[in-house]
């Protein structure tokens, strides 16, 4: 029996470094050193399963008000990651994006981050996009604000404007909505993430902590979301006469 292709798109809501690190007795930084291990794990047996993006969900728009001390060693780390992981993400096809407002990140962080995306744009295999300042209702403002701006200036009639004209003017243009939502240490909310695109994403929530999640738990996961239904709103037999 042929296996089962993989969710076309997986997002991820990175949680629990910090209560990792409690919990063996680290400082919190240490947690996120650790987490920046599994990014790289789970991006590359992602990208050996065929999934075509993933989008991990790095630094939300509240992460702003933690402890000055983390958020400059989250920028540390963040920073770090993009310079060390260059010849991975090339040398694995790997096309870098952002989503978020990264104009708040510091000017070097940019700068790599820049740097990287416009160095990676030519590879296909798979699309890694990093939620970076990110919150899912300032995306979907700032999406509104733009399409209002059609609206004045002419380009765009209000009746022209469907589902397909938000998802445009979000910064997940060009990728597919998730297929499937991975939830680590175990909360049970999405945190402001992904809101219109993942609207009819499976979720799937584990309790293990971030830095704990590796290859065998995204294949987990996967194997999960295989045996869910997807029905889209419609009945189970509608489903079954459509295949």
């Amino acid at each position: 029996m042929p296996s089962l292709p993989p969710p076309r798109h997986i997002a991820i809501i990175m949680d629990g470094n910090g209560r990792w690190a409690q919990a063996h007795g680290h400082p919190r930084v240490l947690g996120h050193r650790e987490g920046a291990i599994s990014v790289r794990a789970v991006t590359r047996e992602a990208r050996r399963l065929g999934v075509e993006a993933i989008t991990l969900y790095s630094f939300s728009t509240e992460n702003w008000g933690r402890p000055d001390d983390e958020v400059a060693a989250l920028m540390g780390l963040l920073l770090e990651y993009l310079k060390s992981e260059r010849e991975e993400i090339l040398g694995n096809d790997i096309r870098l994006a952002h989503a978020g407002q990264v104009k708040r990140l510091p000017q070097n962080v940019q700068d790599a981050l820049y740097e990287l995306e416009e160095a990676s744009a030519h590879c296909t295999g798979m699309v890694l996009n990093l939620a970076l300042s990110y919150g899912g209702r300032q995306e979907i403002v700032r999406a509104v604000q733009r399409i209002a701006e059609e609206v004045s200036d002419g380009t765009l009639k209000p009746g022209e404007i469907g589902e397909d004209t938000v998802s445009a003017h979000l910064y997940t243009a060009g990728l597919p909505d998730p297929d499937l939502v991975i939830r680590t240490s175990g909360e049970l909310r999405l945190s402001n993430f992904l809101l219109w695109q993942v609207a009819y994403a499976e979720l799937y929530v584990t309790e293990l902590a971030w830095p704990a999640f590796r290859e065998e738990a995204l294949r987990e996961a996967i194997a999960a979301y295989h045996q869910r239904r997807r029905r889209f709103g419609l009945t189970g037999e509608q489903i079954e006469d459509a295949s």
